[in-house]
């Protein structure tokens, strides 16, 4: 459900013919890499936390790991991911496919600065088999993102 979510998202906008479904598992950053071949650095992979009573989407560069100082000062609290078990509840699609496309009302999306190094990236697209490119712009224009943080390390 979730994949036919992103797709219809994106044909609304022209863009579903950029989703492919590859044959092999692409949920994790490695895997995503191996099976579309590009370096990992670009893989865009996306993580949820809640921060209060809020969802929020992280999509940072695929090398790229949350800085935990970091995050306390732009969140104001400690690091806490949504257990894998509240993922498809809680943002509209399951581990390895979440991204911040066609998600659940009300859900805030960040971009980390990461991201800024690349021409374009490959995120996930609903599901764990299925992969989307787009440009940093599109990418900006159709995450509806609040804004860019800089909340990672381990990628400069």
């Amino acid at each position: 459900m979730a994949l036919s979510n992103v797709i219809e998202y994106f044909k609304d906008v022209n863009l579903d013919h950029r989703i492919v479904t590859h044959d092999i598992i692409t949920d994790t950053v490695i895997h995503a890499a191996q099976v579309i071949g590009c370096q990992p650095a670009q893989i865009m992979k996306t993580m949820s936390f809640y921060v209060k009573e809020d969802v929020v989407l992280i999509a940072m560069a695929g090398d790229a790991k949350i800085s935990n100082p970091k995050y306390r000062a732009q969140f104001h609290q400690k690091a806490k991911m949504i257990p894998s078990f509240e993922v498809l509840s809680c943002v509209g699609h399951n581990p390895g496919g979440v991204c911040p496309f066609a998600v659940k009302d009300n859900i805030k999306v960040y971009l980390d600065i990461s991201l800024k190094r690349f021409h374009d990236v490959h995120a996930a697209a609903g599901d764990a088999q299925s992969t989307i490119n787009l440009t940093i712009d599109e990418l900006v224009k159709h995450s509806n993102m609040i804004d860019w943080i800089d909340v990672g390390k381990d990628w400069e």
